[in-house]
Order: structure tokens, then sequence, then C-alpha cells
């Protein structure tokens, strides 16, 4: 069995503790058995992906060694007994479909478990944007934003980052391979912005990665967001 990635969306309700909660995990996380990647994150407002915060809300993308490394540390890690106390708390389990690209020079997809792509689809995207460049993005980003939450298919999206300014990234989950199809290539605002990055090289590096959502628990925004779309 290969390793599996996670998503963890915790809402802490009160910002300083929010924001201490970033620092404190970053120190535990560093020891922690079986992480292989991880990245802690800031969020956006909403389901925005335009630059914007939520400091009562943070993420966790991982990858780890294998699943019972994940459950290792759900039972006994400090950190994951801090996100249990929390006012809502969202996790998802997944496996490798395909993607491109690194985060700070490291490819996580490599030596992630294989999934199955004839259900829903989660998609993680990050870019370092160079800073000759923020403004223009930030313009640009906001009506593929738009496009986005009209797109047919999206089930739930939060934009993320490890930094307000430059490192940006977004989580989404989609009903279908298909429905992320679509609004990839059809879209034109999405499109005409695909097009800019690659022309007027706007990333330092980037990461574009698919995945099988496979097992989750918890609330976002008050529900299960893939409950009842997963195939048997």
């Amino acid at each position: 069995m290969g390793r599996i990635g996670s998503f963890h969306l915790v809402h802490d309700g009160r910002t300083a503790r929010n924001l201490a909660r970033l620092g404190t995990d970053r120190r535990a996380l560093v020891r922690v058995d079986g992480l292989r990647f991880w990245r802690l994150l800031g969020t956006g407002s909403g389901s925005t992906t335009s630059p914007s915060a939520d400091l009562r809300r943070r993420a966790l993308f991982a990858v780890w060694e294998s699943p019972d490394a994940l459950d290792a540390f759900l039972a006994t890690s400090p950190v994951a007994a801090r996100w249990a106390a929390a006012e809502e708390l969202w996790s998802v389990r997944l496996r490798r479909l395909g993607g491109h690209g690194r985060w700070r020079g490291v490819d996580p997809l490599e030596g992630m478990e294989q999934g199955r792509s004839d259900g829903p689809v989660a998609v993680v995207t990050r870019a370092d944007v160079r800073l000759r460049h923020w403004r223009t993005f930030a313009r640009a980003g906001r009506p593929v934003d738009g496009e986005l939450h009209g797109a047919d298919g999206l089930v739930a999206v939060v934009g993320v980052g490890e930094a307000p300014i430059g490192r940006q990234a977004t989580f989404s989950l989609w009903r279908s391979a298909a429905d992320l199809r679509r609004f990839a290539f059809e879209l034109p605002e999405h499109a005409r912005v695909v097009q800019r990055t690659r022309g007027e090289g706007w990333y330092g590096e980037e990461l574009f990665a698919r995945f099988e959502p496979y097992a989750s628990e918890g609330r976002w925004r008050g529900i299960d967001p893939l409950a009842g779309l997963r195939p048997g």
C-alpha cells in the first residue's frame, strides 16, 4: 500500500487562538512519525479564491507514509486533539489521480497510492506568484473566481495559502472529472488566465494535483460536502 494524502479544514472561531495554533501546530508537525510532506495553511474568506483572509480558520495538506500513519496521528497527536476541540473540523483522505508540478521543490504526489476516477475529484492548485506580477494576478483572479463559483459540478472550494501575498493555493471538490475538465478547458476567463500565466511568466513554481477523495468526516460550513457523492 502506498502513501495517501489528507486535507483538514479547522475553524477555531477565535482569531487569537487560531493564529496561535498556526505556530504551535507547525512545531508539533515537524516531529510526527510517518508524515512525509505537509503544509500548514491560512485560508481565505468564505469560499472565495481571490486574495482575502479568514483569521479564524486554518488548513493542513499532508502526505502520509500509510493510512496507519494518519490513523496514529489522529489518535495520539496533540494537534489532532486540538482540532477535535475546534468549533468545526472537516477531514478527507486522498489517493492520487494525476497532476504535475512541485511545492517548494517537492513533488508531493510521488509514491502516492493510485485512486479511482469514477467519482468525485479533489483538486489542489498552488503557485508562487512572482512579486512583480502580484497585482496582475490578483486582478485577473476575480473574474475567474466568479466563473468558478458558477461552474457546473463544483461541490466546495476554499482559498488557502502559506502567505498573504505570493504563495497562493486552492482546495476544491468536484462532482466528477468531466465537470472539472469543462471548467479547466472550456470556460473563457479561466482559459485566458492560464494562457497569460504561461506567456507572461507569473509563477516561479506551480502545482496542479488531482485526487480521489475516498473517505471524509466532520463538517465544512455545517455539512460534509462529500456525503452521498462517492461511488460504492
